[in-house]
């Protein structure tokens, strides 16, 4: 919605990269009064414009920043060095009036508007309201009930850098700055502790499968000096003698019976 709304002041834009002195002044005039036209930030950063804030022609200069940024009240406060408004755009500056309100709240009483508009009745205010609805700047409905103007959506409008937001901005940039410095810093040590567990794990493994190896071989070298050692033992063990029956001389008789010899 507000891209369609920024669209109209291209051609402007363009026409004050060569507008410069009273033709600047008319190209100011003509987009204060363009339907649809209801930003004027980077018609007000234009070189060509900006060379108007310190001439004679400064009247309009101040009247383009007081449409970019100001409200109604605040034309009424200055009217005294700002040029006479023409019907159209005393219209436009009351419609952003009521942008500036929408933006602060969303239920808008009537007594509101009628003061901040210097609005003496209630039909030309709701008739000013249908028009703001209409140049789809704002969205609501009327809550004639209640009297208030009830808002859905509004655009935004120009963001004036005052030096003290400028300053604030520029301390929140730093300590942005320095929060992301503190971030990669933290960020690097957490590498570097990574990549230390990461070469100790490594280690610890080559070390625990050194172990292992060595451990096996000692295994196996202590079980090949017992089959060794048990082999040497068995060879040499002596051979015991086996004991011889004794013989007995004798006749064996009928009967089973053994007959000694007897001498005659």
């Amino acid at each position: 919605m507000e891209k369609s709304l920024v669209h109209p002041l291209e051609q402007f834009l363009l026409l004050a990269k060569v507008a410069t002195g009273a033709a600047a002044v008319q190209l100011i005039k003509q987009a204060l009064e363009a339907p649809h036209v209801y930003v004027f930030g980077e018609l007000l950063d234009m070189p060509n414009i900006q060379e108007l804030e310190a001439g004679e022609h400064q009247p309009y200069w101040n009247l383009l920043k007081l449409f970019a940024y100001g409200t109604y009240t605040d034309y009424k406060a200055n009217k005294g060095q700002l040029p006479e408004l023409t019907s159209a755009q005393m219209k436009k500056l009351k419609h952003l009036t009521i942008v500036s309100l929408a933006n602060k709240s969303k239920c808008i009483p009537y007594a509101v508007l009628l003061r901040e508009l210097e609005l003496s009745s209630l039909r030309a205010l709701e008739d000013l309201i249908i028009e703001v609805i209409y140049a789809d700047v704002v969205r609501g409905k009327l809550d004639q009930k209640n009297q208030r103007l009830e808002i859905d959506y509004n655009i935004g409008r120009d963001i004036q850098l005052e030096p003290a937001i400028v300053g604030v901005l520029q301390e929140w940039c730093d300590n942005c700055e320095l929060t992301l410095a503190n971030i990669e810093e933290q960020v690097k040590k957490a590498n570097a502790q990574r990549d230390h567990y990461t070469k100790v794990k490594l280690q610890m493994e080559v070390d625990v499968s050194t172990i292992k190896k060595t451990l096996k071989a000692q295994v196996q070298e202590y079980d090949d000096t017992m089959t060794v050692d048990s082999v040497q033992q068995v060879i040499a063990q002596p051979e015991k003698p086996s004991k011889k029956t004794s013989k007995t001389k004798g006749l064996r008789g009928s009967g089973g019976k053994f007959w000694s010899k007897s001498s005659s």
